[in-house]
């Protein structure tokens, strides 16, 4: 069964209709509450605008950050709320709870057109409960928030695909007591990714960083077979050049992972691309003194923050003639000017192989969040994903429970 898309929802009427929405706002907060990267909330606009222009009456559910399933006013929606706001040109109303009175009265009181967004929904422990029981009851009363007075059901509207990969209450559960539809951030997002793993046009490349090879592993295992060449920079790379038997310094490194990388190494070498040469400095800081050196030459007591120009150089070259991009995870510390170089000239890559017609795909938060940070065109990419994880398990072969519930 094919999944209904929030087209075929808008098709059906939603004036005057309660429609709940899950959507991904779980952005980025500086220490005094500002939001740093509003990249998931302008996402997230234009199902919501379409469905209050519409006459529906919305109720939105979101996560921000990891509260321990209890409430926590560090990690309060309420900068959300006045973002959104701002985003949708109309008032958002936020709930003082989840699903608790406040919640109900004021979705009880929504007119058409009007926009509640629920405190966050990680208040509620039964979110993210391994007990089907716990969850289910949690979905029953988000439900009952858009449960017309006269017992007709409202409408479900995943959006949130950050949290698809998640067997969660408002992800998955919900789906399986309203009519469901996927809306247009999550639509767009699964024909990117089906895009990437079955119309896939060669050269194909893909680009990974961050910190942790485990992160990635998976995803390297099952895509060394379809891509030309994975390249690979930021902090996991330090484990594979441990792997090759170099020094690397204090530089991050998974040494339980080694014999992994050595192995990966072994079998796809002549798909994996390393990094040649490291810019490395004494201590993890934005003044840190740097200086670039061979990747088989960082010195004891130093570290690596970014990779060199050298290996920019060699990776754009296997990046130019690509004719579809995967990348997920920056080269280095981009965060620190210092560090950044090595992100932006990848990046800078991948935009001029999209300008000669490649197919590329931007995918997770950090690689997001540096497109923007270093000022790049953000249509310089055929697509920028707001899931890392959700693409990674897609790219991975794993089925996505938020996604296989929309098609029953």
């Amino acid at each position: 069964m094919a999944i209904k898309s929030l087209f075929d929802l808008l098709a059906e009427g939603v004036e005057g209709r309660g429609v709940l929405v899950r959507s991904d706002l779980n952005v980025p907060l500086d220490d005094s509450g500002n939001i740093t990267d509003p990249g998931r909330i302008i996402a997230s606009v234009p199902t919501l605008k379409a469905l209050a222009e519409a006459g529906a009456k919305v109720v939105v559910t979101a996560h921000l950050g990891r509260p321990k399933g209890e409430p926590d006013p560090k990690f309060s929606l309420a900068p959300v709320a006045a973002a959104l706001g701002e985003r949708l040109g109309r008032h958002v109303q936020l709930a003082g709870d989840v699903v608790g009175t406040d919640a109900l009265a004021r979705a009880e009181g929504l007119t058409d057109g009007d926009v509640l967004l629920l405190e966050n929904i990680r208040f509620d422990a039964r979110e993210t409960s391994k007990d089907d029981a716990e969850r289910l009851a949690l979905a029953k009363a988000l439900a009952g928030l858009v449960e017309a007075a006269d017992g007709t059901p409202g409408a479900f509207v995943s959006d949130g695909f950050g949290v698809v990969h998640r067997k969660q209450a408002s992800v998955y559960d919900v789906a399986t007591l309203l009519p469901h539809y996927a809306g247009t951030l999550v639509d767009t997002e699964v024909k990117v990714l089906e895009q990437l793993t079955s119309s896939t046009e060669r050269p194909y490349a893909v680009v990974l960083g961050g910190s942790k090879v485990s992160d990635k592993l998976a995803v390297i295992e099952n895509l060394a077979t379809k891509a030309d060449s994975i390249v690979i920079g930021g902090g996991m790379c330090f484990t594979f050049l441990a792997a090759q038997g170099l020094s690397v310094g204090s530089s991050l490194l998974q040494e339980e992972m080694i014999d992994t990388c050595k192995t990966l190494l072994e079998t796809y070498g002549d798909v994996i691309h390393l990094p040649v040469d490291i810019v490395a400095a004494d201590k993890f800081a934005a003044d840190a003194a740097a200086e670039t050196v061979p990747a088989d030459q960082i010195p004891d007591g130093k570290m690596g923050l970014d990779i060199g120009p050298e290996s920019v150089k060699r990776f754009s070259a296997l990046l130019s003639n690509a004719k579809t991009v995967f990348w997920n995870g920056p080269m280095g510390v981009f965060e620190f000017e210092a560090f950044s170089a090595g992100t932006k000239g990848v990046a800078e890559a991948i935009i001029g192989a999209t300008g000669k017609g490649a197919f590329s795909v931007v995918g997770g938060g950090d690689s997001a969040a540096a497109v923007r940070l270093l000022g790049l065109p953000e249509d310089g990419f055929s697509h920028i994903s707001t899931g890392g994880g959700a693409s990674l398990e897609y790219l991975e072969g794993k089925t996505l429970p938020g996604i296989d519930v929309l098609e029953a």
